[in-house]
């Protein structure tokens, strides 16, 4: 099997795997529970959430757990707005957004407040200016994804935060990080960002679980209320297996970020360099983008019935993000990518563990399949 979707999930470390295993069978304890049961469980989380906030360089107390980014960003952007929107009412966002990032801003655009989506210049590039254009005194949320997930394009976050925060000290900044953390620099402190959103399945943890960076002073109105949980921001029961898996794919991925990103960028080189020599195969990924997320156009053959022949051949990629069950998100669009060259967009993402073996076989699968499949 060449596995090359991990923007849309990763395969669990070894690491996050005993993490979990450990916490199901030892430190199985409620961690609201008083006796010793619940203190190892509470422990154990303690440990995990200690890793996560280190890795941006936050305290503790910065980082709730929830039950992935999608959560995350809801609970960020409608937590944030119900705390400071009743006279700010304007927010801005980038164009580009993953779902939960976009329909959460659908609905409270319904909800009457007047939401600007930025789009990138005719060159398909962001820039910090075009969003500070339309922040004013009445803008209650900025919002930014840091990598975005088709494109593998990296948005100004740290140029646009900051530069807000200069002129608007009231405006509260979030950024979607799911594609960038451990993959990236994340700093909370450096990006300016009040609320950063985090995912533990795209990093070798497991799925069901994510965490919201809150900078200190920052007040959100909970979305999910019941008991007094992370703070009473977010009540229920925290599942410890999952926060334990997470924190360990943390600890052993955060001291070799520059090394798995150069991995990594190698690994796009010769990606690129062997499906440009295919006839008809454009790519539509940045050269400054993420290495680990690479966006190619095959040759006017539609992505599903390409994706099924890659499949045939147990090579897995796919037509763009998960969560989009295969229709077109509007993504590439905002990029300049339209018509036939979106229709047979394809997306490869990588890991450190991906070899240079894995990429040539789907560059020479790729090819006979722009032969072999029709449409």
């Amino acid at each position: 099997m060449v596995y090359l979707d991990n923007a849309a999930t990763t395969k669990p470390c070894t690491e996050a795997v005993n993490a979990a295993i450990e916490a199901m069978t030892e430190n199985f304890g409620n961690p609201s529970s008083l006796h010793r049961a619940g203190l190892n469980a509470l422990l154990a989380m303690d440990k995990a959430r200690k890793n996560i906030a280190a890795s941006i360089g936050a305290d503790a107390d910065n980082i709730l757990f929830t039950s992935g980014a999608t959560e995350s960003n809801n609970l960020a952007l409608r937590g944030a707005s119900a705390a400071y929107g009743k006279k700010r009412r304007r927010i801005v966002a980038s164009a580009v957004e993953h779902a939960s990032v976009d329909e959460t801003l659908s609905d409270l655009e319904n909800k009457g407040f007047e939401v600007i989506r930025v789009s990138p210049r005719d060159d398909g590039r962001f820039y910090a200016e075009d969003f500070m254009a339309v922040c004013n005194d009445d803008t209650v949320l900025l919002t930014m994804m840091y990598v975005n997930n088709e494109t593998g394009y990296i948005l100004p976050v740290k140029e646009t935060f900051n530069s807000a925060k200069k002129r608007f000290k009231d405006i509260i900044t979030h950024t979607d990080c799911v594609q960038a953390y451990m993959k990236l620099p994340v700093k909370a402190n450096a990006l300016g960002a009040d609320l950063i959103s985090l995912s533990g399945h795209k990093i070798h943890g497991v799925k069901g679980v994510g965490a919201l960076y809150i900078r200190k002073g920052v007040r959100l109105i909970p979305v999910v209320t019941g008991g007094k949980q992370e703070k009473g921001i977010r009540s229920g029961t925290e599942s410890v297996p999952l926060i334990c898996a997470f924190g360990a794919a943390v600890e052993k991925l955060e001291p070799t970020i520059k090394e798995r990103f150069d991995r990594v960028s190698a690994l796009k080189d010769r990606l690129t360099g062997l499906v440009s020599s295919i006839e008809g195969v454009e790519v539509n990924s940045p050269a400054d983008g993420s290495p680990y997320v690479v966006n190619i156009s095959a040759a006017g053959k539609r992505s599903e019935i390409m994706l099924h022949y890659l499949e045939s051949k147990e090579i897995y990629v796919s037509s763009g993000s998960a969560c989009s069950k295969g229709q077109q998100s509007g993504v590439l669009g905002q990029f300049g990518i339209n018509g036939k060259r979106a229709d047979s967009a394809l997306r490869i993402s990588m890991t450190a563990e991906t070899t240079e073996a894995e990429i040539e076989q789907f560059a020479s699968s790729l090819r006979e399949g722009i032969v072999n499949v029709r449409g």
